[in-house]
């Protein structure tokens, strides 16, 4: 999920004590990192943008999937980061799972053919048949003092809606993207959400834990025809 912040990276300190009692501590700090991109409309770059997902399993590891099929805009205000925003839409079919397994021969009742299907598809799980698509779109934007940002968002998932909070971060950026010629912005978040909030309780927590860590990657290209920001 994921947003715009930044008027800079900022303040690392550098703290250098000495043995002797009259050496004196020192602190230097770095130059805020300047934003080199324009205030406008960015479009999410389908091809580089992802949703990692991690969840306990029966209590003894961590089990991580992936969402590939994101959509998604957003108004970056570099000079005013609060007035910032961001709007993502999650394909639950496109989901991606480490299962190697003969799914259909332990699993010869399931009407789907392998563990991501069902994963995606079950009303135990994603119930993509019934809800095509989980949402993102923020409500406020809430920049820190080392170029982070707090991004608040109404998250629809499973047909609930409830407020997420997410820690946002730079990931990189570029006044010209090589290929595009545009300039891009690329941002890092992550929060936690908890599945039984949105309804998915079918499956017993010893089986899948409830809380689900969450990891957005995603690259912003503004497009040719992008109005600025006002």
């Amino acid at each position: 999920m994921k947003q715009y912040l930044i008027a800079g990276l900022a303040l690392s300190v550098l703290a250098a004590c000495g043995p002797a009692a009259n050496e004196a501590t020192t602190t230097a700090a770095a130059a805020p990192v300047e934003v080199v991109v324009p205030a406008g409309m960015y479009a999410l770059d389908p091809t580089h943008a992802s949703v990692t997902w991690t969840v306990k399993h029966l209590g003894v590891g961590d089990y991580s999937g992936f969402l590939g099929g994101l959509e998604g805009t957003a108004t970056l205000d570099p000079a005013n980061p609060a007035a910032s925003s961001i709007q993502v839409t999650i394909d639950p079919k496109s989901v991606i799972t480490p299962y190697r397994g003969d799914y259909k021969a332990t699993h010869a009742d399931s009407p789907f053919a392998t563990f991501d299907e069902a994963v995606a598809r079950d009303a135990r799980f994603l119930n993509a048949d019934a809800h095509s698509a989980i949402t993102f779109v923020s409500t406020a934007v809430a920049p820190e003092a080392d170029g982070s940002a707090k991004v608040t968002g109404d998250l629809t998932f499973l047909g609930v809606t409830k407020p997420v909070t997410l820690d946002v971060t730079l990931a990189g950026q570029a006044a010209e993207h090589p290929f595009s010629k545009q300039p891009a912005i690329g941002f890092t978040a992550t929060g936690s959400i908890k599945r039984s909030d949105f309804g998915m309780t079918a499956v017993p927590t010893a089986i899948i834990g409830d809380d689900v860590a969450i990891v957005f990657s995603g690259e912003f290209q503004r497009a040719p025809d992008a109005p600025a920001a006002q």
